[in-house]
């Protein structure tokens, strides 16, 4: 497992095929109908649509959409010790708030700092007035099942829990990262915040580089852990969720983000219609030559099935033999 960063050399960066912002956003304009954004944008309107068709994603508790609804949550929020609160059209993982246990009358946050009630019904009414939106414009709160997370990602990820993001051209899996939580992201799994990325081969699922803000490493920041030993189960499952989102958006272009719960296995947390760029850094080559072979294969074969897009990226752009799909 090498660390290193080709994107450091100028000179290098049309060789490993590095996608631009003006060459990602020709793709997003041609692949991704603007009317479609708003299933994606709305993490609530993903949320219902991947449970009409049968994917899994975390347990919806409730929602809150009204400021007179927000002194009416003590009822709702009683019955679980653990939650997570996101407004519904946020980006940048803003607003969310992750309370993974109770004491006395106080809720417990993942860092141990202790949140009242108070503290929690004037997040729900920032969300809805629409301070972390897009735009600034009213949103409403969802409440969420608390993500187990995974016990082979413990001490990988620091106070959060880690994602998986999946980059879907076509319905093909091009690209795969892990976004690990570190003290400098707040336990948010936001690259931007200063998580680590951590690039996956996608024949196995296992670490092939590991970047925090876009600079390699080896040892997690805060745990010490190694990062060239993680592998990701379940990674066939994995990677036909990601790549079934494509049917149930129909955006060509799209980032699929992913979490490991300990008991349901893989679960969509969101998607993305204009995913960001650094996962080239993570995975150490660029996006563009992938893109460009998948464009040719989709067009060539317009009808394949979930698992032959799968198995065709698994082969085309693994760097390892694919693990047997029970792992």
């Amino acid at each position: 497992m090498r660390f290193a960063n080709p994107f450091a050399n100028p000179g290098r960066l049309r060789q490993v095929g590095l996608l631009g912002m003006n060459e990602r956003n020709w793709f997003i304009a041609r692949y991704n109908q603007r009317r479609l954004y708003p299933l994606v944008d709305d993490k609530l309107k993903t949320k219902l649509l991947a449970e009409q068709r049968g994917l899994a994603v975390p347990k919806l508790y409730g929602v809150v959409r009204e400021q007179h609804e927000v002194e009416t949550m003590g009822e709702l929020l009683a019955k679980y010790d653990s939650f997570v609160i996101k407004p519904s059209r946020g980006s940048g993982g803003k607003g969310i708030k992750v309370i993974v246990g109770k004491r006395d009358d106080v809720f417990i946050k993942s860092s141990g700092d202790e949140v009242t009630h108070l503290d929690v019904t004037r997040h729900v009414s920032n969300i809805l007035s629409g301070l972390y939106s897009l735009g600034g414009k009213p949103d409403v709160a969802m409440i969420e099942a608390l993500v187990e997370m995974d016990p082979q990602f413990n001490g990988l990820s620091y106070e959060g829990i880690p994602d998986i993001r999946i980059i879907v051209f076509m319905g093909y899996p091009v690209m795969s990262m892990m976004r690990l939580a570190t003290h400098a992201s707040d336990g948010k799994a936001n690259l931007h915040q200063g998580a680590v990325g951590v690039g996956l081969d996608l024949a196995t699922g296992r670490s092939l580089f590991a970047v925090q803000y876009n600079r390699p490493l080896e040892l997690h920041p805060d745990t010490g852990l190694p990062l060239n030993t993680l592998t990701i189960p379940h990674w066939h499952e994995l990677m036909c969720l990601g790549a079934s989102c494509y049917e149930i958006t129909g955006l060509g272009y799209l980032g699929a983000d992913i979490v490991m719960d300990r008991n349901r296995g893989p679960l969509i947390m969101e998607l993305n219609a204009r995913p960001g760029l650094a996962i080239q850094i993570a995975n150490n080559t660029g996006l563009s030559p992938r893109i460009r072979r998948i464009a040719r294969e989709a067009a060539a074969n317009p009808q394949r099935p979930v698992e032959e897009r799968v198995q065709f990226s698994m082969s085309a752009f693994g760097t390892e033999p694919a693990l047997a799909k029970a792992v």
